[in-house]
C-alpha cells in the first residue's frame, strides 16, 4: 500500500458543550459511523475558541481543525458566542490563506444536540477532504521547516491581531451569508492588508532570519512573496534596526 493510501489525517474538533457535543453524543449512541482518528475537545461555547488555539493545533501537527457550535440565534449564553466564533474562523481562514495554508483545513459548522446524523455526515465529509489534501503543508508545497516558521510568525502576532479585530474588524450580522459576504469583500481585504497583512509579512521574514542569513531572492522564494515586497519590508526593518545587511555575503540577517 502506498504512503498516499495509508495516510490517516490528524483532525482536532473543538465543539460546544450544549449543542455540537450533544450531536456528537447522539451520533455515537445511534452508531452513526465517522472516522475514529478525529479527536474532540468539549468547550463551553464555540466563542471560547481562540485563534491561538487553532494555530497551536496546526503547529502541533493537526492536518485539519473543526469548530462546532450552536446555530446562530440559538446560543446557550446571552452573549451569543457563536457570532464571535464565525468572525474568528473567517479571519483565521484569511490568515491561513495569507501564509500559504489551504483555508479549507479549518471548518466551522452549526450542529444542534438533535442532529447526530448531520454531525456524522459533516465529520465524514471533512475527513475525506483532509485525506485528499494530504499532510499539512504537503498539498501547499511548504517544507516542514518553513511551515513551522510561518505558524510561529503568525502566533507571535496573535495579541496584535486580536486588538485589530476588536477595533477595526469586529462586525455583527444576522446570518452566515452576511458574514461571508463581508469577509470576502474588497473593504475587508483592504482593512486586512493595511492592518494585518503587512505585519504578517514582516513577522514571517524576521522569523525566517532567526534561522540564518538570506538574500532577498531566497526570502521571496521560501515565503512565497515577490522580491519587491521583500525588499520593501527589509528596508523598513533595516531602518528600524531589526535587521542588518551583510555586504560581504550580499544577504540580510537579524541585527
Amino acid at each position: 500500500m502506498s504512503t498516499e493510501l495509508a495516510f490517516k489525517p490528524r483532525i482536532l474538533g473543538m465543539i460546544c458543550n450544549w449543542c455540537t457535543y450533544g450531536g456528537a453524543d447522539l451520533a455515537g449512541v445511534s452508531r452513526f459511523q465517522y472516522p475514529p482518528y478525529i479527536r474532540l475537545i468539549r468547550v463551553m461555547c464555540s466563542g471560547r475558541v481562540e485563534l491561538e488555539h487553532i494555530l497551536r493545533a496546526f503547529s502541533n501537527g493537526q492536518d485539519g481543525v473543526f469548530i462546532g457550535g450552536c446555530h446562530l440565534n440559538d446560543c446557550h449564553y446571552n452573549t451569543e458566542g457563536n457570532y464571535d466564533a464565525i468572525s474568528m474562523v473567517l479571519l483565521g481562514k484569511k490568515i491561513l490563506e495569507h501564509i500559504g495554508i489551504n483555508p479549507e483545513r479549518l471548518r466551522l459548522e452549526w450542529v444542534s444536540a438533535g442532529e447526530g446524523t448531520r454531525f456524522a455526515s459533516i465529520m465524514n465529509e471533512f475527513s475525506l477532504k483532509i485525506e485528499n489534501f494530504g499532510p499539512l503543508g504537503k498539498s501547499e508545497g511548504i517544507e516542514p521547516k518553513v511551515l513551522k516558521a510561518k505558524l510561529e510568525a503568525v502566533t507571535s502576532l496573535v495579541p496584535y491581531i486580536k486588538l485589530v479585530e476588536m477595533e477595526r474588524l469586529r462586525v455583527r450580522f444576522k446570518s452566515d451569508e452576511e458574514y461571508h459576504e463581508f469577509f470576502t469583500s474588497d473593504e475587508f481585504n483592504r482593512l486586512f492588508n493595511e492592518a494585518i497583512g503587512e505585519k504578517l509579512a514582516i513577522s514571517q521574514i524576521i522569523t525566517l532570519l532567526r534561522e540564518g542569513a538570506f538574500t532577498t531572492g531566497e526570502i521571496a522564494t521560501v515565503l512565497g512573496l515577490t522580491p519587491s515586497e521583500v525588499s520593501r519590508h527589509l528596508n523598513s526593518s533595516l531602518r528600524q534596526g531589526f535587521v542588518r545587511y551583510e555586504e560581504s555575503r550580499k544577504c540580510f540577517a537579524l541585527a
